[in-house]
């Protein structure tokens, strides 16, 4: 995994995919078995990345794949 800033506030992350699935499959547990304690602006805030995850997925599976060069 490779991170740096894009512009301030901003991340560009590249990453291979399992290591992305990992983050997205962790955040999936805490959004279903979320403890008590959690804020629940922090689980919105969550549950929206993960919305706005499966949106752009969809996205993907639905453009052509790139060129292997």
């Amino acid at each position: 995994m490779h991170l740096e800033w894009s512009r301030p506030g901003v991340l560009r992350v590249t990453a291979h995919a399992f290591e992305f699935a990992a983050l997205v499959a962790a955040a999936r547990y805490v959004v279903e078995s979320a403890p008590p304690d959690l804020p629940e602006e922090s689980l919105e805030q969550l549950t929206q990345v993960l919305s706005d995850y499966d949106t752009q997925t969809r996205r993907l599976h639905e453009a052509p794949p790139p060129d292997r060069a």
